[in-house]
């Protein structure tokens, strides 16, 4: 009589874990076959090159899985860094970055070179991308953003979206990889703040999911107690949470905008902190999750006890 080693337990019960996680994701996997997911990727996640390579990887798993991922990138540490370069003062003006003609020349340059790596990283993992910007295809059309009355040069805000080559190119299955300049009436070029073009963007394709890789772990009820994480709350419990002045700094605008796409026809929206490994994945296939989901005040709840 042959006894099992005690290590082959061990290894049998890490493959049960394997299947379990697989049976966990099916019901996520089934609900959101072929459905747009609008992935906002930027922060500090975009500058560690390992957390980068694994962000890359989780949006195309969703793509191969049956997802119609869309990226949309920012890349303002990238452009601070090539703007010190030149010998120029990076300046911002309420969160906004001062952008003049010789600013916005470079944040184009930079932003399309952050583009087209993310291109190749796609293509590296077998999936077909393609990298535009807000100009291509007339996507995006803007008008001259102010902060509080001031001019603050080439910032744009967005007037209206045009998704025809984003449907043209998820309908041909390529994973459309965007950066946030687009034209004005007059074609001049402005750059866009992401999480702005990330959710005009989502609402203009109808995504089912906008998912915001941040520099936070989610929203908290109070923000210094680490404990009080909310794993999910609806449009109406996210606007008393702003009317009692729980949230405010750099979130405030962030989440103006998440409420605003969902009024806007998105059906969900999760932000979590983008510097874990493969937080998209624990986000979307996990019964808890690890970050926060905002969902429509009659939105169907997806965590399954």
């Amino acid at each position: 009589m042959r006894f099992r080693a005690a290590d082959e337990m061990e290894l049998d019960n890490a493959i049960l874990d394997k299947a379990a996680v697989l049976i966990e994701a099916l019901p996520y996997i089934q609900r959101f076959n072929r459905k747009i997911i609008v992935v906002k990727y930027g922060g500090s996640a975009m500058t560690d090159e390992s957390i980068q390579q694994k962000v890359i990887q989780d949006v195309v798993l969703l793509k191969l899985v049956g997802f119609k991922p869309i990226i949309v990138h920012g890349g303002g540490k990238e452009i601070s860094k090539w703007v010190s370069k030149v010998g120029m003062e990076p300046r911002f003006v309420n969160g906004l970055r001062v952008t003049d003609e010789d600013t916005m020349e470079i944040a184009e340059m930079v932003l399309n070179k952050v583009n087209k790596k993310l291109v190749s990283m796609v293509h590296s993992l077998g999936v077909k991308a393609v990298g535009v910007s807000g100009k291509d295809g007339m996507m995006l059309n803007v008008e001259k953003k102010y902060s509080n009355g001031e001019d603050i040069g080439y910032v744009g805000e967005i007037k209206s979206v045009n998704p025809k080559i984003l449907f043209d190119l998820l309908e041909k299955d390529f994973l459309p990889i965007v950066c946030p300049i687009g034209y004005d009436d007059e074609f001049h070029s402005y750059n866009i703040n992401a999480d702005d073009a990330a959710c005009a963007i989502a609402s203009a394709v109808n995504a089912e999911k906008l998912a915001f890789l941040t520099d936070v772990e989610g929203i908290y009820r109070d923000f210094s107690d680490k404990n009080s994480l909310i794993s999910e709350l609806t449009t109406d419990e996210m606007e008393e949470l702003l009317a009692g002045g729980g949230i405010n700094g750099g979130m405030l605008p962030k989440i103006q905008n998440c409420v605003a796409a969902i009024q806007n026809g998105v059906s969900r929206v999760h932000i979590m902190d983008g510097r874990i490994p493969h937080c998209l994945l624990l986000e979307i296939f996990t019964n808890k999750g690890i970050g926060t989901a905002i969902i429509d005040k009659k939105g169907e709840k997806f965590y399954h006890e």
